[in-house]
């Protein structure tokens, strides 16, 4: 039974994969809860389920988390449609290939990777912010990655943006950790998500290789990560603030 709440979480790249989990185990808690991403059918097609399936209040918003003014309508739609934002999930992020090592990469790449993983979620922090700071009251989830806190080889680009993820979640959390607003990033290892599914599909990635790296030998489901979150963001870890909680299955620990 869905529990009575009058709280409201906005979800970037909310309607697939750990955004997906993540605004389901909020619903599932009794949370309104606000989508955002690019596919408008996608994302309306998942805030239905949710709103079924959890008898929640659950809406979807087309944002481009690259572009800033959109990214400031998804704030304050999302406000004025419930009247509180008292949890943002940083969770828009995209891990493009970059072409071998470093010297063979395409520049645009890094430039598109950082649009979305650094500046989208800037935006996000920045025009949330604004209103948690008036509501002396906030959590705010920024998904980083393992490779936010080591190398990957032939990813710099996609290590770079994380270690930015993380760097903008300690400084924040930092300047509001007396206003009442708390500001963690968590840091996944690898998640069998659709996307990564997809890479498996065409060739990109071994399942057994992933799973191997990885000490529990195997991989994160969305679930596993969604529940991190909520940890996060739902006022059970009052504590704490500017953490990176990993959730990596012992990969760090090597």
């Amino acid at each position: 039974m869905m529990r009575k709440n009058e709280k409201t979480v906005v979800i970037t790249g909310g309607s697939t994969g750990l955004g997906k989990a993540t605004a389901e185990k909020f619903a599932q808690e009794g949370y309104k809860v606000v989508l955002s991403g690019r596919n408008e059918e996608k994302g309306k097609e998942v805030a239905n389920e949710i709103k079924e399936k959890y008898t929640a209040e659950c809406i979807f918003i087309q944002t481009d988390i690259t572009e800033e003014i959109q990214v400031e309508n998804l704030i304050k739609k999302s406000v004025e449609q419930f009247g509180c934002l008292d949890v943002l999930v940083n969770n828009a992020g995209i891990a493009p290939f970059q072409g071998g090592e470093l010297a063979q990469s395409e520049t645009g790449a890094l430039k598109e990777t950082f649009d979305t993983n650094v500046f989208g979620l800037y935006y996000a922090m920045k025009y949330a912010l604004q209103v948690m700071d008036k509501q002396k009251s906030g959590a705010i989830v920024n998904v980083a990655s393992v490779s936010g806190l080591n190398g990957i080889k032939m990813g710099a680009f996609y290590a770079a943006s994380k270690h930015a993820v993380v760097g903008l979640t300690k400084s924040a959390a930092l300047e509001y950790a007396e206003m009442g607003i708390q500001i963690n990033a968590i840091a996944p290892g690898t998640i069998h998500t659709e996307l990564f599914q997809y890479f498996i599909d065409t060739g990109k990635f071994s399942l057994e290789n992933a799973k191997a790296i990885h000490p529990m030998k195997r991989l994160g489901t969305p679930e596993d990560i969604a529940n991190g979150i909520y940890y996060l963001g739902s006022g059970q870890s009052p504590f704490m603030t500017g953490s990176v909680l990993t959730i990596d299955g012992g990969y760090l620990a090597v």
